[in-house]
């Protein structure tokens, strides 16, 4: 029975990568993803991941020129190469550039530009720890808008306190606090994403998303056990547990969040996560990283988004990373959250079957 299970995983991702295929946009991948449902008979592109010999970290193939649409803006408005940043026709995305995952970022930009009807109406605002990626980051996608910014891994190296993963304490996962500061003041909204993760949506779809009177969206989930995010002296202080006295708090992942920055600005949040950040440094009120103190500040005030945008924990836990499964529902974003990374189990010739659905949009290694 174990190998007829095993191979009944693969055969189900084999056919989700099918699906996904970024060759054809005709069919909506978003649309034809659902966990009890497959439709579409899509062509998988030929993919070849080389062997990660550590040698060469930084070597990418050029992405492919992106389809557009007759009524994208370059075309409508003559937008060029040299779009100012303030532009308001821009979908604005922010993601970290780290040596360790950056294979996953080059990856995750790949995929949204494969997938957006408008991929030159997109900027991108990488934020780094390392000063030598643009020209990377230029020679693999010669047409992309996008900014560098600097992140200074001192301005919260004595506010991080050790977590279950040493992955989480680094310094730039903790950029996501400071967009607000960083990003030209004329951006007024971002759609932050993690590294670990492929969009097969339109992204623009995404970005419209209401906010309403809230800073942040994203994806909710409130029949998680939110008490487990913190520790047990953290709900026995009634001074500290009080913080969620007036509201509903769910969990939410921080690794997809469409953000307000106007509104993030203008109430100081980045001061009130600090506040919580230096709280765990004397008290010790959680054992994750940047997650908690977004749920101490958020919780119970974070416009919803639908599920699809999220499909998380394909990286398994914190831990083992052991395989996992999707959710329920239709997939617009999946997300390898988690210790399991799907590079590194491809390299490793022990991947997941879901991994197999990450792998036609990595671009490292030289062609074949």
């Amino acid at each position: 029975m174990l190998w007829l299970m095993r191979f009944s995983g693969f055969f189900s991702a084999a056919m989700l990568v099918i699906v996904l295929s970024p060759s054809l946009q005709s069919f909506h991948p978003a649309e034809a993803i659902r966990s009890s449902h497959l439709d579409g008979h899509l062509r998988l592109p030929p993919v070849q991941i080389p062997p990660s010999d550590g040698d060469n970290r930084f070597s990418f193939r050029k992405a492919p020129a992106f389809r557009n649409a007759d009524k994208c803006g370059s075309n409508r408005r003559g937008i060029s190469e040299d779009t100012s940043v303030c532009d308001p026709s821009l979908v604005h995305v922010a993601i970290t550039l780290d040596v360790e995952y950056l294979r996953g970022s080059i990856a995750a930009v790949h995929s949204i530009l494969q997938h957006s009807q408008c991929p030159e109406n997109i900027f991108f605002h990488f934020l780094v720890s390392e000063t030598n990626l643009e020209s990377l980051v230029k020679s693999t996608f010669p047409q992309l808008k996008f900014k560098v910014y600097y992140f200074d891994p001192e301005i919260v190296r004595n506010l991080i306190s050790t977590s279950v993963r040493q992955a989480l304490e680094q310094p730039l996962n903790y950029a996501r606090n400071y967009l607000a500061d960083l990003l030209e003041s004329c951006v007024g909204r971002v759609i932050y994403l993690d590294s670990d993760l492929v969009v097969v949506d339109d992204i623009s779809k995404l970005w419209s998303t209401s906010l309403g009177s809230r800073t942040i969206g994203a994806p909710e989930y409130c029949h998680a056990n939110f008490t487990k995010y913190f520790t047990a002296s953290f709900w026995s202080d009634k001074r500290l547990s009080a913080t969620f006295a007036w509201r509903k708090p769910c969990y939410f992942n921080t690794g997809v969040m469409v953000i307000d920055l106007v509104r993030w600005r203008k109430k100081g949040y980045t001061k009130r996560i600090e506040k919580w950040m230096e709280i765990q440094k004397s008290d010790r009120i959680y054992e994750l990283g940047s997650l908690p103190p977004f749920l101490l500040v958020f919780a119970g005030h974070v416009a919803p988004i639908e599920h699809r945008w999220n499909q998380h924990g394909l990286g398994g836990d914190n831990v083992r990373g052991s395989c996992r499964d999707l959710h329920a529902g239709p997939v617009s974003l999946l997300h390898w959250s988690g210790s399991g990374k799907p590079w590194l189990r491809l390299d490793s010739k022990r991947p997941c079957p879901l991994d197999a659905m990450w792998a036609p949009y990595d671009l490292y290694g030289h062609t074949h």
